[in-house]
């Protein structure tokens, strides 16, 4: 059942809310806000038909707008109420404190004003558009003004267009703005400002009128509203979501908002003077209202499946929400269950203990105590001995026990990424380090999904070496939430080799390897047919598997030593990847490589092994870099390798000059007449004079 809502206060002086105003198909039911919420039937509000808007009009009085009519609720309970000519009724309206505005049937508006009596007047003309109305905004009326000037009102021609309220030019249209799509909802709100505060005393906010417009094509435009001639004018475009983009006007800060709805809610804001389009982490809304009570001073009452919600909203101004859960260990790389959603984690941390070497060596401990007492302070031992074992310091206090270096600790963790419970949990070995996962589908494997963990054993970081490493096999079980462990297959402890497996259900086989890796293996991504792998220093290799004769052949590279840390896959041509000096690039192949690699036309492999500058046979080109701002320690590096370059050069100019004054001096020694002193000639200086001068056009040169 469809239904909407409204919130206002009873008087003007007060604070909060008094009353809910929920509007279904055919009915009003009013709520007043209290310790408890209960339905009042005293209100005055018609509750036999729908409401269009209702506000506080004024300092004590209610206006309710329906089909029918306008109702206007005195605070003594006194009702005006205005009735629609014959058979017309009321499409679209907007209100605020002083103002009504109507739209009846077939584009005609009606415009009605407070006088400072409190009574509620309407303007003699009235104003017939050319189409009919969808939608219209007032904006609130501004600190020690007794209107507001500007009507907004969205036609079905794909238009917009601004109404001047003003009594010399009153219901005169001022400006227009085309839309790509037919309006849905408008929302005019003032942003951007500081507060002010009137000769009445009244607060309000000074800043700049933005038109907000939401389309039936899930696009919000937001236009910037000239507070003296109307003009419309600077129109930003923000894609929302699939559904009519519905706007409401809330509270932030102490200033206007505006709550955007689509098949996701959004909140467009100012927050520390720059304004904000910010996703909310919540489920779709319906409809929506701003909210104040003692609890909940800036909040947002809403519709969500049938439901009526009170939302509170945090952390403005952050560009994430962001939930943190406790870990063991250092996290390194996760992936996602495509069925479940579910994150496997792995965690591994260098310089530690895993559980069961802490407890081997807790044991340990506790023994050595008591063989090192004496007779007579045996027994007291002991009892220290099975203190200090029933002992739990929590580490998150305390620290963890440091194990030196080479040693590692590592698990492999299943979490429930919406409530951030572990389902599951695998202890790996001591000294076994997990840097790498994957989950994956075998053809042999039918319909189960299996995760694969690369595993080093007894390595170390400087001089880099491992003692070898594992590849282990989990198979995800009940329902995917359990890893049960399969097998693990040893490799060797060479990190500069790529494998290709398969597996059985007893191990996994090894089918082949590539060994043209020149550095180390930091990422692996597949697409097809082809493999391609990031290099630590060498940027990014495309590599073809070729099923039939079982081979990898790398056909494909970069020009440019990139420092890759991660890399990710956007096309069958394209990579993203990004080095630890906080550049971004995008490589793509070119688009005569991508046909000339699916097949070899010469039968005999000579496209790829004919190579190209001391690599592949083909390059990528650079589509597009993005050069972030550099860490410190990244400036350090690149000011420490141009220096060294800059030396260097400095240096060889110095020697080439020297050498080629020896070879002069060697030649006039040795044919005097031939190379004789010349007056007009500098070529045979003075030695010291010979360098300085040759410095200084080596210098100017570089």
């Amino acid at each position: 059942e469809e239904w909407c809502f409204y919130t206002f206060d009873y008087f003007i002086l007060y604070e909060f809310d008094a009353y809910i105003i929920v509007s279904f198909v055919n009915a009003t039911l009013v709520l007043s806000i209290g310790e408890t919420v209960e339905e009042v039937t005293d209100s005055g509000f018609l509750g036999t038909t729908p409401t269009l808007s209702c506000s506080l009009l004024g300092e004590d009085a209610l206006v309710q707008v329906y089909p029918d009519g306008i109702r206007h609720i005195r605070a003594d309970k006194r009702v005006n109420e205005w009735k629609t000519p014959g058979k017309k009724t009321i499409v679209r309206c907007a209100v605020n404190q002083r103002q009504v505005v109507i739209a009846l049937t077939g584009g005609e508006l009606v415009y009605f004003e407070m006088d400072p009596s409190g009574q509620l007047n309407e303007y003699t003309e009235r104003k017939e558009m050319s189409a009919d109305v969808v939608c219209m905004s007032l904006a609130n009326v501004p600190p020690g003004e007794q209107r507001s000037r500007f009507l907004a009102v969205g036609l079905v021609d794909n238009t917009v267009r601004i109404i001047s309220l003003d009594p010399s030019d009153c219901l005169q249209p001022l400006s227009m703005q085309a839309l790509p799509a037919q309006p849905e909802s408008l929302c005019i709100v003032e942003m951007g400002g500081v507060q002010k505060q009137d000769e009445l005393g009244e607060k309000g906010t000074i800043g700049f009128l933005y038109l907000n417009i939401g389309l039936q094509n899930g696009v919000l435009l937001r236009t910037v509203l000239d507070p003296v001639t109307g003009d419309l004018s600077d129109t930003r475009t923000r894609y929302l979501g699939s559904r009519p983009v519905k706007l409401f006007r809330v509270r932030m800060q102490a200033q206007d908002a505006v709550l955007a709805m689509s098949s996701r809610s959004w909140l467009s804001y100012s927050y520390q003077s720059r304004f904000h389009l910010t996703p909310l982490s919540y489920e779709t809304l319906e409809y929506a209202s701003g909210f104040a009570s003692e609890q909940c001073p800036e909040g947002i009452v809403a519709i969500s499946t049938n439901t009526l919600r009170i939302l509170a909203l945090e952390k403005l101004g952050a560009i994430f929400n962001q939930v943190a859960f406790p870990l063991q260990y250092t996290p390194r790389k996760f992936v996602i269950h495509p069925e479940t959603n579910n994150l496997i984690l792995i965690e591994t941390d260098h310089n530690a203990y895993t559980e069961a070497t802490k407890a081997q060596r807790k044991q340990q401990m506790a023994e050595e105590m008591v063989e090192a007492a004496g007779e007579d302070e045996r027994e007291l031992a002991a009892e220290m001995a099975a203190a200090f074992l029933n002992e739990n310091l929590p580490e998150a206090i305390f620290g963890a026990p440091k194990a030196g270096s080479g040693q590692w600790a590592s698990l492999v963790r299943m979490i429930n990424p919406i409530q951030g419970n572990t389902l599951d949990l695998v202890q790996l070995e001591q000294n076994e380090a997990a840097f790498s996962v994957a989950v994956c589908r075998f053809s042999n494997g039918g319909d189960d999904w299996y995760v694969l963990v690369g595993v080093a054993r007894d390595m170390i970081l400087n001089p880099r070496s491992v003692g070898g490493g594992y590849i282990y096999t989990y198979r995800l079980v009940g329902g995917g939430d359990k890893l049960e462990f399969l097998h693990k297959v040893s490799v060797t402890g060479n990190d500069l080799i790529l494998y290709v497996f398969d597996i059985s259900f007893k191990k996994s086989l090894l089918f082949l390897f590539l060994q043209h890796v020149p550095n180390l293996v930091t990422g692996i991504h597949t697409i097809g047919q082809r493999v391609i792998v990031s290099d630590v220093q060498e940027s990014l290799f495309w590599v073809r598997y070729r099923r039939n004769e079982n081979q990898l052949i790398i056909f494909a590279d970069d020009t440019y030593p990139r420092w890759v840390t991660t890399a990710c896959l956007l096309d069958y041509d394209t990579m993203a990847a990004a080095d630890k000096f906080g550049n971004i690039c995008i490589v793509r192949l070119p688009p005569n490589t991508s046909d000339d690699v699916d097949e070899d036309p010469t039968g005999n492999k000579a496209l790829w092994d004919r190579g190209l500058l001391n690599g592949a046979s083909q390059k990528v080109e650079v589509s597009s870099t993005l050069i972030t701002q550099l860490s410190h320690r990244s400036r350090k590096d690149l000011w420490h390798r141009a220096g060294l370059t800059t030396c260097s050069s400095l240096f060889l100019s110095v020697w080439l000059v020297l050498r080629l004054l020896f070879s002069l001096r060697t030649l006039r020694d040795l044919h005097p007449k031939t190379f004789g002193r010349s007056p007009h000639s500098n070529l045979f200086l003075k030695p010291q004079q010979q360098i300085l001068s040759s410095c200084q056009r080596s210098l100017c040169a570089d």
